[in-house]
């Protein structure tokens, strides 16, 4: 698992691609009382414009990020909960990294939910900092950005 290649998503990808962001984000719809954003996400327009990297055989984990002239975004990571704990995350969170740099981006953005705690522990562990919170309309997202040397 640990060696597993991290790859662009093609066309062939897009249910699945599906499939997993909708086992690891359909579980807050109850707890943050509406859909989350990457259930709502154009996930074939993602995949072709080149945004969307996956693990596994069968898919079990995927980012979603987008280059900007001064950061990279982190706009979505899903792992399939029947790989929870497996390293998938921590694996997709270092590629997050490498891409960045790749592109010779030194800071990656992102937010999440301010109930989906779980992230709160999370992305502290992994060197991101809580940089703001900010609510706009029914949205209550806490943004950290994470710097790299």
């Amino acid at each position: 698992m640990a060696d597993e290649e991290i790859r662009p998503a093609g066309a062939a990808d897009v249910p699945v691609v599906a499939d997993v962001i909708d086992a690891a984000f359909r579980p807050y719809v109850e707890r943050i009382g509406r859909v989350p954003q990457p259930l709502r996400e154009d996930h074939a327009a993602n995949v072709a414009a080149g945004k969307v990297f996956v693990t596994g055989d069968p898919v079990t984990g995927l980012v979603v990020v987008e280059a900007f002239e001064d950061h990279l975004f982190l706009d979505t990571i899903a792992v399939h909960p029947a790989a929870h704990g497996r390293g998938v995350g921590r694996r997709l969170l270092r590629f997050v990294e490498a891409h960045a740099r790749g592109l010779g981006l030194s800071e990656i953005r992102l937010y999440t939910n301010a109930l989906m705690w779980e992230n709160q522990k999370i992305y502290p562990r992994y060197g991101y900092e809580r940089v703001e919170r900010h609510t706009d309309g029914p949205h209550d997202r806490l943004h950290y950005r994470k710097r790299l040397p």
